[in-house]
C-alpha cells in the first residue's frame, strides 16, 4: 500500500482474495440457520433468488471494473462517480462500518465454538469472551501494522487451510446422505402451499447476503491489478466457486438429520452435522477448521476494512488523516480506526441476546446499500449509453439487464430484511456522517448540495426513530 502502486496482483491472486474474503463465519452457520427457517425447497428457492442476485451484481462489478478503469477501489468510488459526494460517502461508510459489524461476528463465532468446551465463553457474548476477543483484536492489529506484505501472505495460506476442512465436511457428510430423509425434510416439515414457503424463504434472506459479502474483495484491490480485465473475471469465478460450496453445506445435512434436529444444533452448525454422522471427533474437526478460517476471513476484512477507509480519504470522503500511512506502507489510521470500532461492537455484544443473528443481520443490512448504489450506477452507465459509443447495441442490453436485476435485487433484500434494521443503520449513518462533514470542512467546501441536505435529514428522523424503538423495546437487540 505505498504511495507509488505496484500493479503485481494476478487473477488467481484476486479470486483467492475474493473466496477468502467470502468464506468465513457465514458458512460454518449455514445448517442451523436454514434448519430453523425451512427445508430444502425453501432453500433452493432463497440460493435461487440470492445466487441470481449476488451473481448480477458480480457481473456488475466486472463491465464496470473494465469501463471505469479509472474509478479504483470500486465499491465506493462508483456511487460517488454516479450520484454526488455524499452518498459515495454513505456507500463508503456503509461498507465500513458493514466489515467492522462482520469482523465482529468473528469474535463471536470463535468464543460461541469454544464455548462448548470453556462454559466461560457461554454463546461468545459474555465478558470473558468479550475480553479474550479483545485481546486477538488488538494482537492482529499490530501485527498488521508491521506489514500489509507480512498478512497478506497470511492470507494466502489460511485461505487454502480453511476450504480443505469444508469440502472434507461435504465428501464425508454426502457419504452419508439418505434420500428418504432428505425428501421427509424437502417441504420444511409443513403442510405445503406456496405462502409457506415464501415466508420461510424470507426468514434465510439476510444470512445469504451474509454470506456472499465479500464478492467485491477483488474490486477493493484493483489498483494493485496487473490486468483490470482480471478484476471481473476473479469476482466472478470466485463467487461461482463459493456458491457451489454454499449450496453443499445447506442441503447435504437435509439427508443426514432431521430439519429441527439440524435447527436446534449450537453454532457453528457444521460442527454439530459432522458429529451426527462421524462422532465427537468430527465436532473437534470443524471447530478447528472454523478457527482458521474465521480468523483468516477477519485478517482479510481487517486489511479491506483499512483500504477502503483509506483510499476514502484519497477521495475526499473522509478526513485527510485517514490517508496517513506508516513506515511500514500500512494505512495505519485507518486501522486504529476500524479496530476501535470493532472494539466498540464487541462491548456492545454483551448486552445483545442473540448477539450472533443481531450482527449478522446488521452487517447484511449496511452492505446492501453500497451494493444497491454499485448497481444503480451500473444501471445508470447502461441507461445513458456511456462508454458504450463504441460497443454494439446488444452489449448495452445485456450489461442493462445484469444492472436492472441486481438493482431491483437489492431493493428487495432491503425491504425483506425489515425496517428495524434500516432503522438501525440509520442510527450508525447519523453520528458516522460527522466525517463526511469534517471532510469537506477541511476542503472549505459546500457540505451539502440540498438534495443531499435532504438525504441527511431522513437519515437524523431514520435515527430518532430507531433510538426510539430501542428505548421503548418496539426494536430489540
Amino acid at each position: 500500500m505505498s504511495a507509488a502502486t505496484e500493479h503485481n496482483l494476478t487473477r488467481t491472486t484476486m479470486m483467492g482474495m475474493v473466496v477468502g474474503s467470502m468464506v468465513g463465519a457465514g458458512i460454518f452457520s449455514l445448517p442451523a440457520t436454514f434448519g430453523n427457517a425451512t427445508g430444502p425447497f425453501g432453500a433452493l428457492i432463497a440460493w435461487t433468488i440470492a445466487g441470481t442476485g449476488m451473481l448480477m451484481l458480480a457481473f456488475v462489478f466486472q463491465f464496470l471494473a473494465v469501463r471505469k478503469p479509472d474509478l479504483e477501489a470500486g465499491i465506493f468510488t462508483y456511487a460517488r462517480e454516479g450520484f454526488g459526494n455524499y452518498i459515495g460517502f454513505m456507500a463508503a461508510f456503509g461498507f465500513w462500518a458493514g466489515s467492522c459489524l462482520g469482523n465482529t461476528t468473528y469474535f463471536i463465532l470463535i468464543k460461541s465454538t469454544l464455548g462448548a468446551a470453556i462454559p466461560a465463553f457461554g454463546e461468545g457474548n459474555t465478558i470473558t469472551a468479550v475480553a479474550v476477543s479483545s485481546v486477538i483484536l488488538w494482537s492482529i492489529h499490530f501485527m498488521i501494522l508491521r506489514g500489509i506484505k507480512q498478512a497478506a501472505f497470511i492470507n494466502k495460506i489460511v485461505t487454502v487451510a480453511k476450504i480443505i476442512p469444508i469440502i472434507i465436511f461435504i465428501i464425508i457428510v454426502a457419504s452419508a446422505f439418505q434420500k428418504d430423509l432428505f425428501a421427509v425434510n424437502f417441504w420444511g416439515g409443513s403442510e405445503y402451499s406456496f405462502s409457506d414457503v415464501m415466508g420461510q424463504v424470507r426468514k434465510t434472506m439476510l444470512v445469504t447476503v451474509f454470506v456472499f459479502i465479500g464478492v467485491e474483495g477483488a474490486s477493493v484491490f484493483s489498483r494493485y491489478a496487473k490486468n483490470r480485465a482480471d478484476v471481473g473475471w476473479a469476482t466472478v469465478m470466485g463467487f461461482l466457486g463459493v456458491l457451489c460450496l454454499m449450496i453443499l453445506v445447506t442441503l447435504l445435512p437435509y439427508g443426514v438429520m432431521l430439519r429441527p434436529e439440524i435447527a436446534e444444533l449450537r453454532q457453528p452448525s457444521m460442527a454439530g452435522v459432522l458429529q451426527a454422522v462421524v462422532g465427537t471427533w468430527g465436532a473437534v474437526f470443524v471447530s478447528a477448521g472454523l478457527i482458521i478460517s474465521v480468523l483468516g476471513a477477519y485478517l482479510a476484512w481487517t486489511l479491506l476494512c483499512a483500504e477502503a477507509l483509506f483510499t476514502a480519504s484519497k477521495y475526499d470522503l473522509v478526513p485527510k488523516v485517514f490517508g496517513h500511512e506508516n513506515k511500514n506502507g500500512v494505512p495505519s489510521s485507518a486501522l486504529w480506526l476500524t479496530n476501535a470500532l470493532v472494539q466498540i461492537f464487541l462491548i456492545l455484544t454483551i448486552f445483545a441476546q442473540y448477539a450472533f443473528d443481531l450482527t449478522l443481520e446488521m452487517t447484511s443490512s449496511m452492505t446492501l446499500i453500497p451494493y444497491l448504489l454499485v448497481a444503480g450506477y451500473g444501471l445508470k452507465l447502461a441507461l445513458s449509453n456511456e462508454t458504450y459509443e463504441s460497443d454494439p447495441r446488444r452489449l448495452r442490453q445485456r450489461e442493462l439487464v445484469f444492472a436492472l436485476i441486481a438493482t431491483i435485487y437489492a431493493v428487495f433484500m432491503i425491504i425483506a430484511g425489515g425496517l428495524e434494521y434500516v432503522l438501525l443503520a440509520c442510527i450508525l449513518f447519523a453520528p458516522g456522517t460527522l466525517l463526511f462533514i469534517l471532510a469537506r470542512r477541511e476542503l472549505k467546501l459546500t457540505t451539502f448540495r440540498t438534495p443531499e441536505l435532504l438525504l441527511f435529514g431522513m437519515v437524523i428522523l431514520g435515527a430518532l426513530v430507531g433510538i426510539y424503538g430501542l428505548a421503548t423495546g418496539t426494536i430489540t437487540l
